[in-house]
């Protein structure tokens, strides 16, 4: 059977995520807890997304007139349209805060205070409430006001220096370090250490996440391991950075990949015995001059079989290699599939289950659609105690705007 084609491939769905959340029939770990997120780019709708994925009620503020809903990371989320320029709509969200938990700000340093919406303002009406604010530089220092992205963020933190090939510039993986990891994954952290300590203390309080400081603390390993020997040489010519033969990525005989991580001796040994070679035969493994011939014989000997055929050979072995794979493989893949590692919502979209798994209190997530820009405007704000003839005040008067289609929610 092809391991990557299997028949099953179109049956990981909702019944599959279905029968994982029946785990538990207990509440959610976050259920309870009101978050407010005002729209932004991407480390602040994921950080409220896992929010949501774990039980928060999360509402999402939109602006009016917004041209498109850009944000495809709103599972689970509601949406309010709000003039954030008008006082009204300052008010609005005022009392919003007043009766919820958090509230996630991703505007650059002074935004908000110049909107009348500051910390000082807001937890003065609400002293319980989490203030997160998540930027790129945070709020204080030179660059506090100044644009940026993940290409800047590890920049300045230094990772940036340590990603390349050897006798290559360095480049940037993806958007993935500084924004999400480093961004909303760590904001959510804090948003979560916040609330735990609010129980003994009955205080809420500002959360400074730097995306600049969040992907350097993620990354602190490579930092505590600057002195003992594995970064001591140029970039690409390390341990971890494609310089040594048994961490690197080889083209099959397909034009497809596997990828090597055979670091341990042990392990290291079933990979030369997968490969057919004899380690007898070869550089002992830790001699960095013999690494470029020995990359040169492990690439001959990758080449020789496709994918599947090595994925055959090295399967359920130690020898740490594995298939390179697309999305749409990995969503087929038999480890993932068995675990139901991603879900499908109703639309077919597909994307990774919650991280990590509770046994007790598991997520439970939305399979609906991502919410339209104002779609769910008079339910949530009726819910947060405005009267009919407040919403029409508001409505009239463009502070407010509904969606015209009908809440998924």
């Amino acid at each position: 059977m092809n391991l990557l084609n299997a028949n099953w491939r179109n049956s990981i769905s909702y019944f599959a995520w279905a029968s994982y959340s029946q785990v538990s029939h207990n509440r959610m770990a976050l259920a309870g807890v009101r978050v407010i997120e005002l729209a932004g780019l991407a480390p602040a709708p994921l950080c409220g997304m896992i929010l949501s994925d774990f039980g928060a009620k999360v509402v999402r503020i939109d602006r009016t007139r917004a041209a498109a809903n850009v944000d495809v990371l709103a599972r689970g989320k509601r949406s309010v349209a709000l003039d954030l320029k008008k006082p009204e709509g300052v008010g609005v969200l005022k009392q919003l805060c007043n009766q919820s938990d958090v509230l996630i700000e991703p505007f650059r340093q002074g935004v908000m205070e110049r909107l009348g919406l500051g910390p000082e303002v807001i937890l003065e009406r609400n002293p319980k409430l989490i203030y997160a604010r998540l930027t790129g530089f945070g709020q204080s220092g030179p660059y506090s006001k100044s644009a940026g992205h993940d290409i800047n963020f590890i920049a300045v933190s230094g990772l940036l220096s340590k990603f390349g090939r050897k006798g290559e510039k360095p480049y940037a993986p993806l958007n993935v370090v500084a924004d999400f990891a480093g961004g909303g994954v760590m904001c959510a952290m804090g948003i979560i250490l916040a609330l735990y300590e609010r129980m003994r203390s009955g205080k809420g309080q500002v959360i400074d996440a730097s995306m600049v400081e969040g992907a350097a603390y993620c990354c602190s390993w490579l930092w505590k391991t600057q002195n003992v020997g594995m970064w001591s040489q140029q970039r690409g010519e390390n341990l971890l950075d494609t310089g040594a033969p048994f961490y690197e990525t080889y083209k099959t005989s397909d034009e497809k990949y596997m990828a090597v991580g055979a670091l341990e001796p042990q392990f290291y040994e079933q990979f030369i015995k997968g490969l057919d070679l004899d380690s007898a035969n070869l550089a002992p493994q830790m001699s960095q001059s013999d690494w470029p011939e020995l990359k040169r014989i492990f690439a001959k000997a990758f080449a020789a079989k496709s994918q599947e055929e090595w994925i055959k050979v090295f399967d359920r072995t130690d020898a740490c290699v594995t298939p390179v794979l697309s999305f749409q493989e990995a969503l087929s893949y038999p480890h993932n599939h068995e675990r139901g590692s991603f879900i499908t919502d109703k639309e077919g979209q597909v994307s990774p289950r919650p991280a990590p798994v509770l046994s007790r209190t598991p997520a439970t997530v939305s399979l609906e659609r991502n919410p339209e820009v104002g779609e769910h405007t008079h339910l949530v704000l009726t819910e947060y105690g405005f009267n009919e003839e407040q919403l029409n005040i508001l409505q009239s008067a463009g502070v407010i705007e509904y969606s015209r289609l009908k809440s998924n929610l």
